[in-house]
Protein backbone atom coordinates (compact mmCIF):
# COMPACT_ATOMS: atom_id res chain seq x y z
CA UNK A 1 0.00 0.00 0.00
CA UNK A 2 2.69 2.54 1.19
CA UNK A 3 4.35 1.25 -2.54
CA UNK A 4 1.55 2.24 -4.20
CA UNK A 5 0.88 5.75 -2.66
CA UNK A 6 4.44 6.76 -3.12
CA UNK A 7 3.92 5.93 -6.86
CA UNK A 8 1.08 7.89 -7.16
CA UNK A 9 2.48 10.64 -5.10
CA UNK A 10 5.74 10.66 -7.38
CA UNK A 11 3.71 10.98 -10.86
CA UNK A 12 1.36 13.40 -9.50
CA UNK A 13 4.62 15.97 -8.15
CA UNK A 14 6.09 15.23 -11.73
CA UNK A 15 3.55 15.79 -13.99
CA UNK A 16 1.70 19.12 -12.46
CA UNK A 17 4.39 20.36 -9.42
CA UNK A 18 6.35 22.28 -11.91
CA UNK A 19 5.61 25.67 -13.56
CA UNK A 20 7.39 24.67 -16.81
CA UNK A 21 6.31 20.96 -18.01
CA UNK A 22 7.34 17.76 -16.39
CA UNK A 23 10.30 17.05 -14.22
CA UNK A 24 10.94 13.41 -12.82
CA UNK A 25 11.40 13.25 -8.90
CA UNK A 26 12.92 10.09 -7.00
CA UNK A 27 11.75 10.44 -3.30
CA UNK A 28 13.65 11.12 -1.54
CA UNK A 29 16.86 10.98 -3.39
CA UNK A 30 16.19 14.15 -5.96
CA UNK A 31 13.99 15.84 -3.12
CA UNK A 32 16.93 15.65 -0.90
CA UNK A 33 18.80 17.13 -3.45
CA UNK A 34 16.85 20.24 -4.75
CA UNK A 35 16.77 21.34 -0.78
CA UNK A 36 20.43 22.40 -1.42
CA UNK A 37 22.30 19.25 -0.53
CA UNK A 38 25.92 19.69 -1.08
CA UNK A 39 27.78 16.49 -1.78
CA UNK A 40 30.96 15.45 0.12
CA UNK A 41 33.33 16.40 -2.62
CA UNK A 42 32.51 19.97 -2.81
CA UNK A 43 31.92 20.59 0.59
CA UNK A 44 36.01 20.76 1.04
CA UNK A 45 35.97 23.64 -0.88
CA UNK A 46 36.55 27.24 0.96
CA UNK A 47 33.46 29.00 -0.43
CA UNK A 48 30.41 27.68 -2.36
CA UNK A 49 26.98 28.54 -3.46
CA UNK A 50 24.31 26.26 -4.67
CA UNK A 51 21.88 27.88 -7.41
CA UNK A 52 18.94 25.86 -7.71
CA UNK A 53 17.32 25.69 -11.37
CA UNK A 54 14.52 28.54 -10.57
CA UNK A 55 12.17 25.79 -12.46
CA UNK A 56 13.37 22.60 -11.12
CA UNK A 57 13.79 23.50 -7.47
CA UNK A 58 12.25 21.75 -4.50
CA UNK A 59 11.57 25.48 -3.00
CA UNK A 60 10.67 26.76 -6.35
CA UNK A 61 7.72 24.28 -6.63
CA UNK A 62 6.26 25.03 -3.02
CA UNK A 63 6.18 28.33 -4.68
CA UNK A 64 3.95 27.26 -7.84
CA UNK A 65 1.79 25.52 -5.44
CA UNK A 66 1.65 27.91 -2.33
CA UNK A 67 1.89 31.31 -4.09
CA UNK A 68 4.18 32.77 -1.69
CA UNK A 69 7.88 31.58 -1.16
CA UNK A 70 9.03 29.87 2.37
CA UNK A 71 9.51 32.79 4.95
CA UNK A 72 13.11 33.20 5.10
CA UNK A 73 14.28 30.39 2.64
CA UNK A 74 15.13 31.65 -1.16
CA UNK A 75 15.41 29.41 -3.74
CA UNK A 76 19.28 29.56 -4.13
CA UNK A 77 20.86 28.97 -0.46
CA UNK A 78 24.64 29.93 0.30
CA UNK A 79 26.23 26.69 2.78
CA UNK A 80 28.57 26.60 4.68
CA UNK A 81 31.83 24.96 3.88
CA UNK A 82 32.28 23.17 6.98
CA UNK A 83 30.26 19.82 7.37
CA UNK A 84 28.99 20.38 10.83
CA UNK A 85 27.61 24.39 10.46
CA UNK A 86 26.21 23.23 6.91
CA UNK A 87 24.42 20.50 8.44
CA UNK A 88 22.93 22.71 11.10
CA UNK A 89 21.62 25.16 8.46
CA UNK A 90 20.29 22.64 6.25
CA UNK A 91 18.34 21.37 10.04
CA UNK A 92 17.33 24.59 10.79
CA UNK A 93 16.00 24.90 6.81
CA UNK A 94 13.58 21.37 7.52
CA UNK A 95 12.76 22.75 10.77
CA UNK A 96 11.61 26.03 8.85
CA UNK A 97 10.09 23.92 6.08
CA UNK A 98 7.58 21.76 8.98
CA UNK A 99 6.84 25.06 10.83
CA UNK A 100 5.60 26.82 7.67
CA UNK A 101 3.45 23.43 6.72
CA UNK A 102 2.16 22.74 10.23
CA UNK A 103 1.07 26.52 10.35
CA UNK A 104 -1.04 25.50 6.90
CA UNK A 105 -2.91 22.81 8.19
CA UNK A 106 -0.44 20.13 7.73
CA UNK A 107 -0.06 16.98 9.74
CA UNK A 108 3.03 16.76 10.46
CA UNK A 109 3.98 16.00 13.74
CA UNK A 110 5.55 13.03 13.35
CA UNK A 111 8.18 13.99 10.98
CA UNK A 112 11.68 14.99 12.13
CA UNK A 113 13.44 17.25 10.58
CA UNK A 114 16.81 15.13 10.69
CA UNK A 115 14.53 12.62 8.72
CA UNK A 116 14.55 15.11 5.36
CA UNK A 117 18.56 15.12 5.61
CA UNK A 118 21.04 13.83 3.22
CA UNK A 119 22.64 10.58 4.85
CA UNK A 120 26.08 12.24 5.34
CA UNK A 121 24.22 15.28 6.63
CA UNK A 122 22.38 12.83 8.88
CA UNK A 123 25.44 10.59 10.58
CA UNK A 124 26.78 14.24 11.35
CA UNK A 125 24.10 15.50 13.06
CA UNK A 126 23.41 11.68 15.08
CA UNK A 127 26.90 12.46 15.72
CA UNK A 128 26.82 16.07 17.26
CA UNK A 129 24.00 15.00 19.19
CA UNK A 130 24.57 11.82 20.07
CA UNK A 131 28.44 11.61 20.33
CA UNK A 132 28.38 8.23 18.98
CA UNK A 133 28.85 6.89 15.54
CA UNK A 134 26.33 5.46 13.39
CA UNK A 135 26.16 1.76 13.45
CA UNK A 136 22.90 0.24 14.55
CA UNK A 137 19.03 1.75 15.65
CA UNK A 138 19.90 2.80 19.37
CA UNK A 139 18.45 5.78 21.60
CA UNK A 140 20.42 8.10 23.49
CA UNK A 141 19.88 9.11 26.68
CA UNK A 142 17.28 12.34 26.98
CA UNK A 143 19.06 15.89 25.37
CA UNK A 144 17.41 19.24 26.26
CA UNK A 145 14.31 16.96 27.21
CA UNK A 146 14.05 15.27 23.35
CA UNK A 147 14.93 11.50 23.18
CA UNK A 148 17.13 11.01 20.03
CA UNK A 149 17.33 8.03 18.09
CA UNK A 150 19.86 6.93 15.76
CA UNK A 151 19.16 4.71 12.76
CA UNK A 152 21.26 1.85 11.11
CA UNK A 153 21.92 3.43 7.17
CA UNK A 154 18.73 1.51 5.63
CA UNK A 155 16.61 2.02 8.87
CA UNK A 156 17.14 5.81 7.70
CA UNK A 157 16.35 5.31 4.14
CA UNK A 158 13.02 3.86 4.49
CA UNK A 159 12.24 6.64 7.66
CA UNK A 160 13.44 9.73 5.12
CA UNK A 161 11.35 7.66 2.05
CA UNK A 162 8.27 7.58 4.48
CA UNK A 163 9.04 11.37 5.61
CA UNK A 164 9.37 12.89 2.46
CA UNK A 165 5.73 11.09 1.29
CA UNK A 166 4.30 12.07 4.49
CA UNK A 167 5.64 15.69 3.31
CA UNK A 168 4.50 15.77 -0.05
CA UNK A 169 1.29 14.59 0.65
CA UNK A 170 0.53 17.90 3.57
CA UNK A 171 1.57 19.70 0.29
CA UNK A 172 -0.92 18.60 -1.57
CA UNK A 173 -3.43 18.22 1.00
CA UNK A 174 -2.89 22.02 1.80
CA UNK A 175 -1.64 23.71 -0.89
CA UNK A 176 -4.09 21.83 -4.18
CA UNK A 177 -7.30 20.73 -2.39
CA UNK A 178 -8.24 23.89 -1.46
CA UNK A 179 -8.73 24.46 -4.63
CA UNK A 180 -12.01 22.30 -4.42
CA UNK A 181 -14.71 24.77 -4.71
CA UNK A 182 -17.75 23.53 -2.98
CA UNK A 183 -20.41 26.35 -4.83
CA UNK A 184 -19.81 23.87 -8.30
CA UNK A 185 -20.96 20.92 -6.24
CA UNK A 186 -24.77 20.95 -5.64
CA UNK A 187 -26.43 19.97 -2.63
CA UNK A 188 -26.57 16.19 -3.30
CA UNK A 189 -30.05 16.26 -1.20
CA UNK A 190 -31.49 18.16 -3.89
CA UNK A 191 -31.84 14.99 -6.12
CA UNK A 192 -34.93 12.79 -4.72
CA UNK A 193 -33.23 9.65 -4.87
CA UNK A 194 -30.37 10.66 -2.32
CA UNK A 195 -33.05 12.37 0.55
CA UNK A 196 -33.17 9.21 2.56
CA UNK A 197 -29.21 8.90 2.54
CA UNK A 198 -27.05 10.00 5.52
CA UNK A 199 -25.72 13.15 3.56
CA UNK A 200 -21.87 14.45 4.04
CA UNK A 201 -21.39 17.69 5.71
CA UNK A 202 -18.47 19.84 4.33
CA UNK A 203 -17.90 21.88 7.27
CA UNK A 204 -14.74 22.28 8.58
CA UNK A 205 -15.21 20.04 11.74
CA UNK A 206 -17.36 17.40 10.84
CA UNK A 207 -14.46 14.92 10.68
CA UNK A 208 -11.22 14.00 11.95
CA UNK A 209 -10.11 11.76 8.85
CA UNK A 210 -10.92 13.75 5.93
CA UNK A 211 -10.16 17.42 4.95
CA UNK A 212 -13.58 19.69 4.12
CA UNK A 213 -12.08 19.79 0.67
CA UNK A 214 -12.06 16.09 0.82
CA UNK A 215 -15.84 15.75 1.98
CA UNK A 216 -16.95 18.47 -1.25
CA UNK A 217 -15.28 15.62 -3.58
CA UNK A 218 -16.91 12.38 -1.62
CA UNK A 219 -20.46 14.68 -1.84
CA UNK A 220 -19.19 15.32 -5.77
CA UNK A 221 -18.73 11.41 -6.22
CA UNK A 222 -21.83 10.35 -4.20
CA UNK A 223 -23.96 13.09 -6.64
CA UNK A 224 -22.47 12.09 -9.84
CA UNK A 225 -23.26 8.39 -8.90
CA UNK A 226 -26.35 8.27 -8.03
CA UNK A 227 -27.93 11.04 -11.13
CA UNK A 228 -25.81 8.37 -14.13
CA UNK A 229 -25.84 4.55 -12.46
CA UNK A 230 -29.39 4.20 -14.06
CA UNK A 231 -28.32 5.84 -17.10
CA UNK A 232 -24.72 4.83 -17.73
CA UNK A 233 -25.92 0.49 -17.14
CA UNK A 234 -29.09 0.63 -18.32
CA UNK A 235 -28.48 -1.04 -21.14
CA UNK A 236 -25.71 -3.41 -18.92
CA UNK A 237 -24.28 -6.59 -20.29
CA UNK A 238 -23.24 -7.89 -17.35
CA UNK A 239 -25.37 -7.68 -14.42
CA UNK A 240 -28.09 -4.84 -14.72
CA UNK A 241 -28.18 -1.58 -12.82
CA UNK A 242 -25.95 -1.49 -10.01
CA UNK A 243 -27.78 -0.54 -6.64
CA UNK A 244 -27.27 2.66 -4.51
CA UNK A 245 -24.55 3.42 -2.20
CA UNK A 246 -23.35 5.61 0.18
CA UNK A 247 -19.86 6.52 -0.92
CA UNK A 248 -17.80 7.63 2.19
CA UNK A 249 -13.73 6.95 1.87
CA UNK A 250 -11.22 6.94 -1.06
CA UNK A 251 -10.30 3.57 -0.75
CA UNK A 252 -12.80 0.51 -0.48
CA UNK A 253 -15.96 2.63 -2.11
CA UNK A 254 -13.66 2.70 -5.48
CA UNK A 255 -12.33 -0.60 -5.47
CA UNK A 256 -14.53 -2.06 -7.94
CA UNK A 257 -14.63 0.89 -10.58
CA UNK A 258 -18.15 1.62 -10.74
CA UNK A 259 -17.94 5.04 -8.96
CA UNK A 260 -15.36 6.43 -11.20
CA UNK A 261 -16.85 5.31 -14.49
CA UNK A 262 -19.90 6.85 -13.08
CA UNK A 263 -18.06 10.16 -12.86
CA UNK A 264 -16.30 9.77 -16.17
CA UNK A 265 -19.80 9.17 -17.89
CA UNK A 266 -20.99 12.51 -16.53
CA UNK A 267 -18.79 13.87 -18.32
CA UNK A 268 -17.81 11.64 -21.80
CA UNK A 269 -21.09 9.99 -22.12
CA UNK A 270 -19.98 8.49 -25.34
CA UNK A 271 -18.16 6.13 -23.20
CA UNK A 272 -20.75 4.38 -21.78
CA UNK A 273 -21.70 2.38 -25.23
CA UNK A 274 -17.78 1.24 -26.03
CA UNK A 275 -16.55 0.62 -22.28
CA UNK A 276 -18.94 0.86 -19.37
CA UNK A 277 -21.85 -0.94 -20.13
CA UNK A 278 -19.19 -3.79 -20.39
CA UNK A 279 -18.58 -3.51 -16.42
CA UNK A 280 -20.14 -6.12 -14.11
CA UNK A 281 -22.08 -4.01 -11.98
CA UNK A 282 -22.24 -6.12 -9.09
CA UNK A 283 -18.11 -7.66 -8.92
CA UNK A 284 -17.81 -10.79 -6.78
CA UNK A 285 -14.45 -11.88 -7.67
CA UNK A 286 -10.89 -10.62 -8.21
CA UNK A 287 -10.92 -11.63 -12.20
CA UNK A 288 -14.44 -9.24 -12.44
CA UNK A 289 -13.14 -6.25 -10.44
CA UNK A 290 -9.70 -6.59 -12.12
CA UNK A 291 -11.82 -7.14 -15.90
CA UNK A 292 -13.65 -3.18 -14.21
CA UNK A 293 -10.32 -1.56 -13.39
CA UNK A 294 -9.21 -2.62 -17.04
CA UNK A 295 -12.66 -1.52 -18.79
CA UNK A 296 -12.14 2.17 -16.81
CA UNK A 297 -8.17 2.46 -17.69
CA UNK A 298 -9.04 1.81 -21.27
CA UNK A 299 -11.80 4.57 -21.25
CA UNK A 300 -9.00 6.92 -19.30
CA UNK A 301 -6.67 5.77 -22.27
CA UNK A 302 -8.91 6.32 -24.67
CA UNK A 303 -9.42 10.66 -23.65
CA UNK A 304 -6.03 10.36 -23.07
CA UNK A 305 -6.34 10.72 -19.29
CA UNK A 306 -4.51 8.20 -18.38
CA UNK A 307 -1.35 9.64 -16.87
CA UNK A 308 0.92 6.97 -16.33
CA UNK A 309 -2.05 4.46 -14.71
CA UNK A 310 -0.72 0.95 -14.11
CA UNK A 311 -2.91 -2.20 -13.40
Amino acid sequence: FFQKTLTAVKTWFTLFGWSKGQNPISIPYSLRCDVCIVQLTIAQEKNFRRKLDKDKGFYEMLLRLNGQPLPGIAASQSLPPDPVERMFQLHWQRSELLSFLKSQGAFLSHVMPEFLLAPEDYKIWAEVNTGMRVGSMRSSGKLSGKRIFVLEDSTFETMSKRAWTDVLLQIYKVFVLPRVSSHIVPDPSSLESLQNMPGIKSEPLCSNIYSRYERTILIWLNKNYEKNRKVVWKDSQRGGIPPMRWIVNFDQDLLDGLVLAAQIAAYCPYLIPTHFIKMYTDPRTHEQLLHNCLMLVKALRAVNLEIDIKV
